[in-house]
Formats: C-alpha cells, sequence, structure tokens
C-alpha cells in the first residue's frame, strides 16, 4: 500500500514535470512575446518549488516534526540532541536561496516587460516573425 505523503510528493513531481514541459514549450515554440514572458515566469516558479521540495525533510514520526534550524539551547548540548537536532531540522540554504529567486525572477519579469512594451511602440506588434521581418 502507497502512503499519502508518497503519494503526494509524486503528484508534485508529476505536475512540475508537466510545468517545466508547458513552460519549455511556450519559450521555444510560441511567436507571442508576452506568451513566452509567461512561460519563463512558468520555468522559475517551477524551479523554486524544485528548490523548495530540495530543501524538504520528511517527518521522523507524527510526534515529532521538523524544526527550524535553531539551537535554543547550545550551553547545555551533548551528542544525542546534535545528532537529533541534525536530523529533524530543515534546511535553510534552499529556502534563502528561493527568497532570493522570488527577488531577482521579479526583476528580470519586469525588464521584460518593459523590454516588450518598448518592442511594441517600435514595431507595433509583439509577434517575433513580425518584428524579423519588419527589421528585415
Amino acid at each position: 500500500m502507497i502512503s499519502l505523503s508518497t503519494y503526494l510528493l509524486t503528484i508534485i513531481v508529476t505536475s512540475m514535470i508537466m510545468n517545466l514541459a508547458l513552460a519549455l514549450y511556450g519559450i521555444f515554440f510560441k511567436p507571442h512575446l508576452t506568451k513566452k514572458i509567461i512561460a519563463l515566469t512558468i520555468l522559475g516558479d517551477t524551479a523554486n518549488t524544485f528548490a523548495i521540495i530540495v530543501g524538504y525533510r520528511r517527518w521522523i514520526s507524527p510526534h515529532s516534526p521538523s524544526r527550524p534550524p535553531v539551537l535554543v539551547d547550545y550551553a547545555n548540548i551533548n551528542q544525542e540532541d546534535l545528532v537529533n537536532f541534525v536530523n529533524t531540522a530543515v534546511d535553510p540554504l534552499p529556502q534563502a536561496l528561493v527568497l532570493t529567486a522570488i527577488v531577482i525572477g521579479l526583476a528580470v519579469t519586469l525588464f521584460l516587460v518593459f523590454l516588450a512594451l518598448q518592442i511594441y511602440r517600435l514595431y507595433g506588434t509583439l509577434d517575433v516573425r513580425e518584428i524579423k521581418r519588419l527589421r528585415g
């Protein structure tokens, strides 16, 4: 019998693969710049979700959930407490990377929207094929 957490993880990974395929299709095969920007945003969100899943730490038991990576009483710590902390603490690096990637992704998206707006002002269209034809 498959467990609920394995089932949900399978659904998440499957949807991430589908989002990745959708984003790559939109970036490479759609000629409209707005659709390319939306597909690039989907790709970035999928990468962020993947980084969050990499940092996920499964609960050891239902009574001992994952903890933040903070040691409260480190003056009286012993080897057993340290091993327990390492086994249950969540990895903060993927969380920090995702937070940074969200901010960078927002800046890049705003830049691309501004660039598309300027292209529309110059050429009157956002279709890549039409822009290539007009540019010569």
